[in-house]
């Protein structure tokens, strides 16, 4: 009787049990049994109300698999879980898919990495479905903690740790494409996610030992690469930052930034720039400065770690800017260069002050972290001219104002920062970097005028740091000097100071000069020449400045001469010949010999630039001469190595040396004022005098002034008669002042002792007197012109037109004709 009921009742279950019993075989072996599969696929799709009934009865059949090892079972129910899941679309899938996601959360939690990778499989697929309506309450932290975890796998077996580490990628891959796109599933991107999520992906990226360190995958596409933990990791990487929002891209770079602390990857740090390089390059370029800003954020967080870490830092933002510069930096243009200054100036502190604390002479650790410094140094510096090279000119301009605003100039506020004293020897350290950045970012500037790339606050605190008594400081000022005044890239072709046999086959590049240039000569030009002529009498000049000296003077006659430069360029050049004559500053014999093999250059230079036949054979008549006599005063000679000096400079042989008078002829004609080279060329002095701490140079220079111009002017002005009466006129000034003080004092008394009365009607009076004024004027200038339609008047309240005859009106003389 038992067994005739239990026969009887086996036809009562429900249809979609013993639909899902049948595609079980009796020998998990031979697979899923493909007919019944179909209809049970058949009844769910004709009634999927019923799916989350199947869902949860296959759920319960492979937990009890699972529980009872038997993982043939467990294959046959996922595949028929992804089958189902693949056919059916519909909103009533939504309970199913709870069934399914616990079940595959059921194999992730077993330790067997079969069933493992088999449940990340299952995900993956699920993953790859666009499901119609987002999902209220579905969650996947278990996932992404599961994923992340099997990112980590150390299995003994290396083959298996392979499978379930590409299984775990796969998997925190599937859960990206799930949710990134799902805006109820914006919680991904919360920390606690993105903690878990990204340092796998770079965990398995820094374990490959083929890992390609420029940023692109070593492996092929296919196979292979899907095999491959690190290519894997690498392509999910990239996917997710390809997918991250404006909102989100601080969540996803601060988990590299610390992975990289944590695993100390930024000494040595090619792991850390090639990490860099893919996140800009997966990017939204209008998301690149966010990186940036984290990056340097990180920096000021390092600011005082081992030199080596700071470095390997700043290398990673030199990358992420050499990608972004070319794109939209946003905001943190002068941010970036504002961070990058501080950091350069505390290297500078660091090494220096250490230096004070120690005995340097001796101790290797000490110098061994002065190289390390000099290390970060050359990174920023490298960062800085980068950045700077590849910006707009507009944006180029300001960054060398902002750090031209830097440089600490004796006399001036310096920004100084909080740290330990480094004197004058840091101070020029700091001027030194300072100025080398501007090199770099000087670099291949072209701007249409000289008044806009040197404007007057740019401009005097860089002459002022050519006056001090530092050669490398005033090679640097020039070197800058030549990047912004170069405007056709002749440089190259004016490199090394000598005598060009003939200008026209350099095959200079030149234009015809332009307005806006020629008053920029003639308001700055005074400085540009004070500041050759002063910076080539310093003791301490050698081969480079001469050369540097050299290449300045011709590149302001190439892109900035008219007539008047060229003439005031000669004045320049015979007063640095009669300098070095007459030696009134005990100059050595090298400067006085180098000073005159620069002009004799230069001439030879000048006098071909111009194409003067006389100006050019006069030249060549007094470099033949020295040739002969006197090849010391020439720059291939003077600048040997081996070269021997004379004991005097003999000033009466006047063949050795360029006469003006005969250049005032050679150059007499039109467009040439010559009455201006009898005009000796004095500098000018300036405030900059006192600022640059040089050593009796008030003494030796004297305000120069121009007697002669282009139209002759009246005699009376070129000198002032001092009489008795001019000297009485200045005595009395002081009784003026103090007659004006006393009138200043009786107004503040009476503002302040006399009745409110009085005072009101005092400006009363004013105020009328402003108002009267004022209405005549309004009434001159507003009054309407004549017409002969007529003119409105009012009248008793109406409005009258009052024609007036054309004869009658008054025409300016241009009218009439």
């Amino acid at each position: 009787m038992p067994a005739g009921v239990c026969g009887c009742c086996g036809p009562l279950r429900p249809r979609y049990k013993r639909l899902v019993d049948n595609i079980f075989p009796e020998d998990p072996k031979d697979g899923l049994v493909k007919s019944d599969m179909e209809k049970l696929t058949f009844y769910a799709v004709s009634a999927p109300e019923k799916l989350d009934r199947i869902g949860a009865y296959l759920a319960d059949r492979l937990s009890r698999d699972v529980v009872r090892h038997r993982y043939g079972y467990v294959v046959i129910a996922m595949e028929a879980l992804d089958q189902l899941l693949m056919a059916c679309h519909s909103q009533s899938i939504k309970p199913f898919v709870e069934s399914f996601l616990h079940m595959v959360a059921k194999l992730l939690e077993s330790r067997e990495p079969d069933l493992q990778v088999l449940g990340t499989n299952s995900f993956v697929k699920f993953a790859n479905i666009e499901e119609d309506t987002p999902s209220y309450h579905r969650r996947y932290d278990f996932f992404v903690s599961q994923f992340s975890a099997m990112c980590h796998s150390t299995h003994e077996d290396p083959a298996t740790q392979n499978r379930i580490r590409v299984a775990g990628i796969k998997g925190l891959q599937g859960v990206v494409r799930k949710t990134v796109n799902d805006e109820l599933q914006a919680i991904i991107w919360e920390p606690q996610h993105m903690d878990k999520l990204i340092p796998s992906m770079l965990y398995n990226m820094q374990e490959a030992e083929d890992f390609d360190r420029t940023g692109h995958p070593s492996t092929p596409s296919g196979h292979e690469r899907e095999e491959n933990p690190a290519a894997l990791a690498e392509s999910c990487f990239r996917e997710l930052l390809g997918r991250a929002a404006y909102g989100n891209m601080n969540n996803a770079v601060r988990p590299v930034l610390v992975h990289l602390d944590s695993h100390r990857l930024w000494d040595p740090n090619e792991f850390a720039v090639s990490c860099f390089r893919i996140i800009m390059y997966s990017i939204q370029a209008q998301h690149s400065h966010h990186v940036i800003q984290q990056v340097l954020n990180h920096l000021d967080t390092h600011s005082k770690d081992t030199p080596r870490v700071r470095a390997g830092i700043v290398q990673v933002l030199l990358e992420t800017v050499a990608i972004a510069a070319k794109g939209s930096v946003g905001p943190t243009v002068l941010e970036v260069f504002n961070t990058l200054l501080k950091h350069l100036r505390l290297s500078v502190d660091f090494e220096l002050g250490e230096g004070s604390r120690r005995n340097s002479s001796t101790s290797v650790t000490s110098r061994s972290k002065e190289n390390d410094e000099r290390i970060v140094q050359n990174a920023i510096i490298q960062t800085i001219g980068f950045f700077g090279g590849n910006l707009p000119d507009y944006q180029r301009a300001e960054v060398m104002m902002f750090i031209m605003g830097k440089v600490p100039v004796y006399g001036t506020p310096c920004h100084t920062l909080d740290t330990v004293k480094i004197g004058n020897l840091g101070t020029k350290r700091i001027q030194a970097m300072l100025l080398s950045s501007l090199i770099m970012v000087t670099s291949g500037f072209k701007s249409k005028t000289m008044s806009a790339a040197l404007p007057a606050p740019f401009l005097d605190p860089l002459f002022s740091i050519s006056l001090m008594e530092d050669s490398e400081l005033r090679q640097l000022v020039l070197e800058i000097l030549h990047n912004i005044v170069d405007r056709h890239d002749n440089r190259a072709k004016l490199r090394g100071i000598r005598i060009i046999p003939n200008v026209a086959a350099l095959k200079i590049k030149r234009e015809k000069i332009s307005k806006q240039d020629v008053g920029f000569m003639k308001k700055h030009g005074q400085q540009l020449y004070r500041h050759i002529y002063l910076g080539c009498k310093e003791e301490d000049n050698g081969h480079k400045n001469f050369e540097l000296l050299f290449t300045a003077l011709a590149l302001i006659t190439i892109e900035l001469a008219n007539e008047e430069v060229v003439v005031d360029l000669i004045r320049l050049s015979i007063a640095l010949q009669d300098m070095a004559l007459a030696n009134e500053e005990n100059m050595a014999m090298f400067i006085r010999c180098s000073i005159m093999a620069l002009v004799a250059a230069y001439l030879n230079f000048l006098s071909q630039m111009i194409a003067n036949p006389p100006f050019s054979q006069h030249v060549s008549k007094v470099l033949e001469m020295r040739n002969l006599e006197a090849p010391y005063l020439l720059p291939e000679h003077v600048f040997r190595e081996k070269c021997s000096l004379p004991s005097t400079l003999e000033s009466e042989d006047h063949s050795l040396y360029f006469l003006p008078s005969e250049i005032a002829e050679s150059l007499a004609g039109p467009g040439y004022n010559v009455d201006r080279l009898s005009v000796p060329y004095v500098p000018q002095v300036t405030d900059e005098d006192r600022l640059s701490r040089r050593k009796s140079l008030v003494d030796t220079i004297s305000l120069q002034v121009d007697i002669l111009s282009n139209n002759q002017p009246d005699k009376s002005q070129l000198a002032e008669e001092i009489t008795f009466e001019t000297l009485k006129k200045a005595i009395d000034t002081t009784g003026m002042e103090e007659q004006e003080k006393e009138k200043r004092r009786q107004v503040i008394e009476k503002f302040q002792k006399a009745p409110f009365e009085e005072i009101a009607a005092h400006c009363e009076s004013k105020a009328n007197m402003l108002h009267n004024r004022l209405a005549q004027i309004f009434e001159l200038t507003i009054r309407p012109p004549p017409s002969p339609s007529g003119a409105v008047t009012i009248t008793s309240g109406h409005a009258q037109y009052q024609s007036v005859p054309v004869y009658e009106m008054k025409f300016p003389d241009l009218c009439v004709y």
